[in-house]
């Protein structure tokens, strides 16, 4: 089963370091394969699962992805990744 969601980084300072180890740590949680895809100008598929893959998307404050999850648990995958997305990786305004 493969599952996609389309979501917006929110938090100010973008998907660096520390948010990029959060996600890449949820997403371990799940045995689904977890790709993310950057669009526009200049597009990038990461590995949802690889930090290196991640901090590479540089996707900055209001950049749109879209998190796809192929296999047994992808539905609880994409909630998880996207809750995570959602609530700016815990960091204040």
């Amino acid at each position: 089963m493969t599952v996609s969601r389309e979501v917006v980084i929110r938090n100010k300072l973008g998907l660096h370091a520390r948010p990029a180890m959060q996600f890449v740590d949820v997403a371990n949680q799940f045995k689904s394969d977890v790709r993310v895809h950057k669009g526009g100008e200049e597009p990038v598929d990461a590995d949802g699962k690889s930090v290196m893959q991640m901090i590479i998307l540089a996707a900055t404050e209001g950049t749109p992805l879209r998190i796809e999850a192929e296999g047994e648990d992808a539905e609880q995958a994409i909630g998880k990744l996207t809750e995570l997305v959602d609530s700016k990786f815990g960091e204040a305004e």
